[in-house]
């Protein structure tokens, strides 16, 4: 039976968790980091359901006493913890609408984000209301900032008073179906980040979803590495353990600190993108021994590989599961599929070329695939859809797909569908913007990216179909397929991560072993240029979803590179920086040990260098950093080679 209430029965999530306290008061709600333990470890905090509940009543009245009330877009910025969780549901409470975007994306793209939403309100750390002073123009109808903490060094409210405030409690505002509860953003790592409406009907719709296709009780506890799903936990009734990581780096996250969480907790149900879970496999195989209370892992965000779903089965309970979703910002989850079902009949399929095997769509939800168009497509019409096995765009339909998008209606036009049944019914599709089929079982096929599609004078060719055949390579980490040139006649590349030495002979062996691959496979045929390349950059939210567009200018720079005169300048220019540096450092250093003589000329050449050196090489960093990912830098490494050599590094990669 499920735990979650129907949305013609339910004011929203804020009822569900006040229901929950009533019911189990000292019941473990939350289970976070807070600080080390004496041997170095993470120090864990509880938090019960009644505390909770207190929390978020307490909040709520604060905020609504700040002038915080129903329909109030209140831009939400708080670290994962018990904070944020009763930040949230007081937000809910009160019918006051959330602003969240993921802060992994860089200032500027947030900025551009909360500039589209024009939020009245304003809760966060005193470094966000630091970047919100600074941008007027982005924050310009803020009334109302509210300051985590005790401190404020501007007008405003802090949390702390507020949660003092006077006077009886604020009650529970009423809310519809069709109300809106949050503004969440998508991570435009394929586009412009769009802001996504939820509704009440349809976060309720989602947390019943993920119930019944994940087996979801309120007896789990859950190890979040998204704070997004200890918010579904919360709904559930059961125990949410915040995961030990950097939200913006889980692919970095310590596998260790992870097992340590699983085994003290005893943590029943996790999720996880495939960039961490291959971690967590390669270490647990290292340890020799299962996971024996994890009866449950499910995966997203980007297709997972099916070694990563093998190397799970290794260290979990026989009769643990694996689910692999399929699902997006504006419809969660689509579809979802099984480890027993990948291993034992779909991954074959993947290595010939068939795409990856994403499962049925999940009770309640409904796919359509039709022929793919670039532009706007403004109604369905009879017919419209493609038979089993053709590859077309995937459609989506359901109580769990956002409306619309927040005051876009341009993204409107382009993503959403409308079709009038027989019957005079209404309804509204989304366009994933991804490709896929349905073979002859319902089980839907994922085979890329709308927009990623390599469009050459004969044919189309589809990223993942032709990445699969590939990755089947035992020497192969991951693949990237990418066109370079124009739409219709782009020339194809595919990237390849691998531990075979660039320019070896055991590389040019493997390339002549891709190539017969390719050859021996319809999707992949015709495929002849492999570009070795050290580390693919990757979506900020999950860390595995692959910058393609990013490759592919990679990949054009190192199929057409300058002339060998250009790359002689490009090395002479860099000893202009080089010297900047020792002039800058020599003189420092001859200040400070010897008597300088007082030459205004030589006075004001040091420090037009230390301004062109330090703040200027700075302020480049923002600009170095999507081409060193695209060439494999990681981020600390850019940061440095650019503030060591400025433009003329980056710019040449």
């Amino acid at each position: 039976m499920s735990t979650v209430p129907h949305s013609a029965t339910a004011a929203g999530l804020a009822d569900c968790l006040e229901r929950n306290a009533a019911a189990f008061p000292h019941k473990p709600a939350v289970i976070h980091p807070d600080g080390r333990e004496p041997g170095g470890g993470p120090r864990y905090r509880e938090v019960t359901y009644g505390e909770l509940q207190d929390s978020v009543e307490e909040i709520a009245h604060g905020l609504a006493r700040a002038g915080i009330t129903r329909g109030t877009k209140t831009v939400l910025m708080a670290p994962p913890g018990p904070e944020l969780f009763a930040l949230a549901f007081a937000l809910f409470r009160l019918g006051a609408v959330p602003v969240v975007v993921d802060p992994g994306m860089g200032v500027r793209r947030m900025l551009h984000c909360y500039r589209a939403v024009d939020a009245e309100a304003f809760i966060g750390p005193p470094l966000a209301h630091l970047v919100r002073v600074l941008g007027r123009r982005t924050f310009g109808r803020v009334r109302i900032p509210v300051t985590l903490g005790r401190h404020r060094p501007w007008r405003g409210h802090t949390l702390a008073a507020l949660r003092t405030a006077a006077g009886p409690r604020t009650p529970a505002a009423e809310v519809g179906g069709d109300d809106l509860l949050m503004i969440g953003f998508t991570t435009g790592s394929t586009g412009p980040a769009k802001g996504v409406e939820y509704t009440h009907r349809m976060a309720l719709s989602i947390a019943r979803q993920i119930e019944a296709a994940h087996g979801r009780t309120r007896d789990d506890t859950s190890l979040v590495t998204l704070p997004f799903y200890g918010i579904l936990d919360l709904v559930y009734g059961s125990t949410t353990v915040l995961a030990p990581l950097a939200p913006a780096k889980v692919a970095q996250a310590d596998p260790a600190l992870l097992v340590d969480a699983l085994e003290r907790f005893g943590a029943t149900t996790m999720f996880a993108s495939p960039a961490l879970l291959r971690n967590l496999a390669d270490h647990l195989t290292a340890l020799g021994r299962p996971l024996r209370d994890l009866r449950c892992i499910v995966s997203g965000g980007a297709p997972v590989p099916d070694s990563v779903v093998a190397a799970l089965r290794t260290v979990l309970d026989e009769k643990a599961s694996v689910h692999v979703t399929y699902g997006a910002t504006e419809v969660l989850p689509i579809t979802s599929i099984e480890s027993e079902e990948i291993l034992g009949e779909t991954s074959a399929g993947s290595a010939r070329g068939a795409g990856t095997c994403i499962g049925r769509p999940v009770p309640g939800t409904r796919v359509r695939i039709i022929p793919v168009t670039d532009g706007p497509r403004a109604r369905l019409y009879p017919g419209t859809s493609l038979p089993a096995g053709r590859v077309g765009e995937i459609l989506v339909e359901g109580e769990s797909v956002s409306p619309r998008y927040y005051d876009a209606p341009g993204s409107d036009a382009l993503h959403k569908v409308h079709e009038t049944r027989p019957d005079g019914t209404a309804l509204t599709w989304h366009r994933t913007g991804d490709l896929g089929y349905l073979d002859d079982r319902g089980r839907l096929w994922f085979c890329g990216r709308t927009s990623q599609r390599v469009r050459t004078a004969g044919r189309d060719l589809h990223t993942v179909r032709c990445e699969g055949v590939f990755n089947a390579h035992s020497l192969v980490r991951r693949s990237a397929l990418v066109g370079i040139g124009p739409a219709g006649a782009q020339r194809p590349v595919v990237c390849v991560e691998s531990d075979v030495p660039v320019g070896s002979a055991a590389w040019r062996d493997l390339v002549a072993e891709l190539r017969g691959l390719a050859a021996d496979h319809v999707p992949t045929r015709g495929l002849e240029e492999f570009l070795h390349h050290p580390a693919f950059p990757v979506d900020i939210r999950h860390n595995a979803k692959i910058g393609r567009e990013q490759l592919a200018r990679w990949a054009e720079r190192r199929l057409a590179p300058p002339p060998v005169s250009r790359t002689r300048a490009a090395r002479a220019a860099r000893l202009v920086p080089l010297a900047g540096w020792a002039y800058l450092l020599g003189g420092a250093i001859w200040a400070a040990v010897a008597d300088v003589p007082d030459v205004p000329l030589l006075r004001l050449l040091w420090w037009a260098d230390a301004v062109l050196s330090i703040p200027v090489h700075a302020a480049q960093i923002p600009l170095a950093l999507p081409r060193g990912r695209a060439a494999g830098h990681g981020g600390a490494a850019t940061a440095a080679l650019t503030m060591l050599y400025g433009a003329t590094w980056w710019r040449a990669l």
